[in-house]
This record gives structure tokens, sequence and C-alpha cells, in this order.
């Protein structure tokens, strides 16, 4: 692909940040009356009133505002955006008693519920973390440490290794099957890695250091596909692979047969995260250190997995999951799975240098630019058909947010900028 492709694809992604994505967000969801960010809008981005704020919606929001003002976005006003979400994070969605993030508050800042679920957690880690890289706020290091510790302290399975993930308000585990006691995920060690880079990025902390790697080796020892490298959803607490089920805090839940188990229960795999995983892995390792040959099969086979498999070459884009042996389950397209692949292959290419990393990417940066951002508001549609017409039609909930569309344009014109070695200014 020629310099000047490049430079259009980074121009349009350029484009599409600062005049659709971020205004979108910035002209409606800070909630001046009682704190934090509102996170529920439709399809022509209309608030729809729902009461509620989740802490996953909270922590991405303050992540993305963060981010993006670190990366030179905002003038300074994001950063205002990013503090005003730590303060209802730290004034209202911290449990004083008994430590952590509380998982659910209603608007007015009332908790609904008081759960302690790990994949929370870890992003008010990677949320804070980065806060503070972006702003010199010390509050938000200071209650990432608080976090991490509390997860060594409850989440940690000292006899088989990783993280225990679903907990009560004290700190208890959960009860098994839909509760989510009895199992471990790919996401949430994922997220894990993803939260520690961050937080040993701001703290370079010896011990964060450690878990960082620990965690590491457990998602290619443990959680990755032994034979094709793609990422294995769940499993019991001794790492044998359990069917994937749905719990009782969790999104999607369409997705799943009525009984609550997935179809192809123990044989799926999604290519967002897998290209995800990469893209994280290798971010994890540039700031360790760390030498990328012993990394290099972990990291070209989920790519590889999600061009040869993933990618839609006739309609554009990329599919929600399939086998690890490749054959395609879902044909769907999903927000988040696009911006995933988006950052992973772009890594591919400056990795490897192969040009079908590029092609896999145009090939998704058109689906997205072309079919999947809606035009009159500037936000992504959340789940479309193969084709590209809108199945889910709300702009933004508590598990669709700006956390994924943002970041995927501002690391994606970070890297196309390094290809190019064309910075454009940033406004």
């Amino acid at each position: 692909m020629s310099p000047d492709a490049l430079s259009r694809l980074r121009d349009e992604a350029h484009h599409h940040l600062t005049t659709e994505l971020l205004p979108f967000w910035v002209a409606r969801a800070r909630d001046d009356a009682h704190g934090g960010f509102i996170t529920h809008f439709d399809q022509h981005g209309h608030d729809t009133g729902e009461d509620e704020k989740s802490l996953i919606a909270q922590t991405r929001s303050v992540y993305t505002y963060a981010s993006a003002h670190r990366a030179g976005y905002g003038g300074g006003h994001l950063a205002d955006f990013a503090r005003h979400g730590v303060d209802y994070l730290l004034g209202t969605m911290w449990d004083t008693e008994h430590g952590g993030f509380f998982w659910m508050t209603n608007r007015r800042g009332e908790v609904t519920n008081d759960q302690k679920i790990a994949y929370g957690q870890s992003f008010a880690i990677y949320a804070l973390s980065e806060y503070t890289l972006a702003t010199g706020d010390g509050r938000g290091l200071e209650f990432a440490e608080k976090t991490f510790d509390l997860l060594q302290k409850w989440a940690v399975d000292t006899r088989h290794g990783g993280y225990f993930e679903m907990f009560r308000r004290d700190w208890t585990l959960k009860g098994p099957g839909p509760e989510g006691g009895d199992r471990k995920t790919l996401d949430v060690h994922m997220h894990l890695m993803e939260a520690f880079t961050t937080l040993y990025e701001a703290s370079g902390n010896a011990l964060h250091r450690r878990k960082l790697l620990e965690v590491i080796s457990l998602l290619i020892e443990k959680i990755m596909h032994p034979e094709f490298g793609t990422g294995i959803p769940q499993f019991w607490a001794d790492w044998s692979v359990a069917p994937q089920i749905k719990f009782d805090v969790v999104w999607g839940w369409d997705r799943f047969t009525e009984d609550g188990v997935k179809s192809a229960a123990q044989d799926n795999t999604s290519y967002g995260h897998n290209a995800e995983f990469a893209w994280l892995l290798l971010h994890a390792l540039d700031l360790l250190g760390e030498p990328l040959d012993a990394y290099r099969d972990a990291l070209r086979k989920p790519l590889d997995h999600a061009v040869a498999h993933g990618v839609d070459w006739e309609w554009g884009g990329v599919f929600v999951e399939g086998s690890h042996a490749g054959p395609v389950y879902d044909r769907e397209k999903e927000f988040w799975q696009q911006a995933e692949c988006l950052i992973g292959f772009l890594d591919g290419y400056r990795l490897f240098g192969e040009e079908k990393y590029l092609r896999a990417y145009e090939v998704v940066h058109r689906f997205v630019l072309d079919r999947m951002v809606n035009r009159p508001v500037g936000e992504w549609w959340p789940l479309m058909t193969r084709q590209g017409q809108p199945i889910w039609t709300h702009m933004s909930h508590s598990w669709k947010i700006n956390y994924h569309t943002v970041r995927a344009m501002v690391q994606s014109i970070r890297r196309l900028e390094a290809l190019t070695g064309h910075v454009t200014p940033h406004r």
C-alpha cells in the first residue's frame, strides 16, 4: 500500500475522531447535576433516560477522555471531563467499608448493585492509571494501586493461578454457574493485562511489573489455544476448558441459547478478542522492554487467524466468532470487534511487515467509515448484518460506550502516522 493511500486512511480516521466521535460525547455525556456521565443514547443521540450508571461505563468514559487528552486532543477540555468522572468514581462508587468499586448506581448516585466484579475493577485500574499519566493528578494512581492490592488479596487463586472474578460486596466469592464464582475467563485476564500494563507505566513498581508478566504467561500458556493461538472464552478453576455460559452480569444474553449456554460452547473464539489480545500483548511487551522473539507465535497466530477467517473480504468488516480451526459461526458485524481489529491489523503489519495485514485493515476501515458510522450523530451502530444493515440501533448503553470507538481511532492514527512519517495536528 502506497504512503499516499495510508495518509488518506489516516486523514479519514482523524476527521472522524475530531469532527464526529469526540463531539458526540462532549456535547451530551457530562452529568453536571449528579456527577459522572450519562451513557445511554438512542440512534438519534437522545438520552434514553435509563436510570443507571455502571462501573464499566463510568471507568471506560474516564479512560476515553484521559487517553484522548494524553494523545493531544481536546485542548485541555477532555482532561476536565476525565477529572469530572474520577470525582464520581472516588466520591460515589468507591466502597469505603470493604474497598473496591460498586458495580452499579442509579443516576443520582445511589448504589443499586454492590457486587465486586473483577472485570469492573480491572477497568478502574486501567482508567485511573491512564488518568494520572494524562493529568498528573495522583488520586488516580492512588486508587488504582488500592484496587490492585484488593485483587491480590481477594481474587488470586493461590492453587491454580489466575484470578477469580465474581464477588459479593465483602469480597466473598459468589456461587457457581450463572453467578460465575466457579469460572475464569479470557476476557477478565486480558483486561487485567491491559490494566496492569498502564498501572506499571504509571507507577514503575516492581510488583506491578511482576504481576503483569505473570498474567501474560497465564494468557499464553493456559488461555490461548495451544495449537491455533486463539482465545478460549471460559475455564474451570483448574484451567480445564468450561462450556461458555452467560453470567448474571453480562452483555449479549441474546447470543446464548435458552438454557444459557453458548452454541458450540467449547469450540468458539472471538476474532475481535484475538486481535485485541495481540495488540495489547505487544503494547505490554514494548513497555516492559521484553524481547519479542519468544512471543512471536503468540502475537502472530491470533492475528493470522482473524485475517484468514474473521475478515469478510466480500462485504467488509470482521465477523463475530467462529471455531478455533476456522469455520465461521456468526457472520454479523459488532462494533467493538471492528475497533480492535483496526489496531491489531496495523500492529501485525508493523511487527511482521506483511501486506496482508494492511489489506485487512483497509477492509475493516472501509466498512466502519462507510457503513458502521451513524452519520447524522457520529457514533457507530452497535451490531450490523453481514451486509451492513443495523440490527441494534442504540448509540450507547452501559456496555456500548466510547472506549472502543475512540480508542480505535486514536491508536490507528498513531500507527498510521508512524507508518507515513507524518503527524496530523491534533485539535
